[in-house]
């Protein structure tokens, strides 16, 4: 029987700095729907605002042929460039019982590194480990990168 709490996680090279990437997600998230809107079609604040650690948002995404909506509650970590999202309610919840993405960018000599993860618990053995949304993470970081190098 596979366990059913369990991690995925993906690395993505990017080319503009990670001090960027951080700060759209910690400030101008709501700037993300239209760099991104093939995966992101909008996010409001629910509670608190755009910057302010333990806000919670919501965000509308698609993945394939999924359309949903994922509610998080926001940890920063200004030190390390990461974010938290702290699932809170949403579509996921009828397949997993926690539901944890987490964003980390690590600045190199040329470019960044983004580490992408979500940290889940299954409601049981059927459901399969969330790499599709992994996937919709890699997608929004590779959109951003892309405009971030045209801007």
């Amino acid at each position: 029987m596979a366990p059913l709490k369990g991690k995925v996680e993906t690395e993505i090279e990017i080319k503009a700095p990670a001090e960027k990437f951080y700060n759209i997600f910690k400030s101008r998230a709501h700037h993300v729907p239209n760099i991104s809107s093939g995966s992101i079609q909008g996010v409001q604040v629910h509670e608190g605002d755009w910057e302010t650690h333990g806000s919670i948002k919501s965000w509308n995404y698609s993945v394939g042929d999924e359309v949903g909506v994922f509610k998080e509650k926001v940890e920063y970590n200004d030190e390390n460039k990461s974010i938290t999202l702290n699932g809170v309610e949403g579509d996921v919840f009828k397949y997993f019982k926690s539901f944890k993405p987490f964003y980390q960018f690590t600045q190199k000599d040329e470019g960044s590194i983004a580490t992408l993860s979500i940290a889940y618990e299954k409601l049981n053995d059927n459901v399969p480990a969330p790499d599709k949304y992994v996937g919709l993470m890699a997608n929004v970081i590779k959109d951003l990168d892309a405009h971030f190098i045209k801007a």
